[in-house]
């Protein structure tokens, strides 16, 4: 019985001091963090982690570290190792979700990213920075299917005008649309403009006077602006960090 008293002792004594070590390599990892020195932080956020003093602390820091290097596929994976292990803990799943969602979003995996926010949300309908997250991803993805549908337009109309092409060059004699009075017209023309240029000059048809071109101008500079100024308040909102959160 005193031997199994003094092993008891002994690997409480020995998980205190490893509790005490992670703790040291958190405390580390902030301050190595907050200055910005995020590849220095992962490497002490992963020995507290191996160290399975707050693990939870350590991983959730490891993961915005990550994220801070545009590791966006290590940090998602962190993250969502975080959402799925916390099912009880609300408050951490909807920060872990919505910092998955961030991570998915950065690497242009907008569906996954909509899904993770929604998740969030599920874990904490409060949150308005994760609201917002979600609509700008929405709107993103809704450009891009558009811009998508348009490509495909696009390579539909390009390749019916290279077969058109193709047709028309294997007989040039036979094409339909060839005018055979068109040089003769050509010529004409070129006549008719050098007598032009020997009097006065002559108006184009549909042509815009200086001040009617002006007007066109300042309007579509205008139309930018607008433009600009409504992009300005539509920006991507980054990570929740949380690196001293005692879970």
């Amino acid at each position: 019985m005193k031997q199994l008293i003094i092993i008891f002792l002994f690997l409480l004594s020995a998980s205190v001091l490893f509790a005490q070590e992670g703790k040291r390599y958190i405390k580390k990892g902030n301050e190595l963090y907050q200055q910005k020195k995020y590849k220095e932080a992962e490497a002490s956020y992963r020995k507290s982690v191996g160290k399975k003093s707050k693990p939870v602390e350590g991983n959730f820091n490891l993961g915005d570290a990550l994220y801070k290097q545009k590791k966006f596929a290590e940090a998602g994976e962190q993250f969502s190792n975080l959402a799925g292990a916390s099912p009880q803990n609300k408050a951490l799943a909807a920060q872990a979700y919505h910092n998955l969602g961030n991570s998915f979003v950065e690497n242009k995996k907008l569906e996954e990213g909509i899904s993770a926010y929604k998740k969030a949300l599920l874990n904490n309908p409060k949150d308005d920075e994760t609201r917002y997250n979600l609509a700008y991803a929405q709107e993103m993805l809704k450009k891009q299917q558009q811009q998508n549908k348009q490509n495909q337009k696009n390579n539909k109309d390009q390749q019916n005008k290279d077969k058109k092409d193709q047709d028309k060059n294997k007989d040039p004699k036979k094409d339909p649309n060839k005018d055979p009075n068109k040089d003769k017209k050509d010529q004409d023309k070129q006549n008719q403009d050098k007598k032009d240029q020997q009097g006065e000059p002559k108006p184009q048809p549909g042509q815009l006077s200086k001040d009617d071109a002006q007007r066109m101008l300042d309007a579509l500079n205008n139309q930018e602006k607008q433009t600009q100024d409504k992009l300005k308040n539509k920006k991507f909102k980054g990570a929740k960090v949380r690196v001293s959160k005692d879970w």
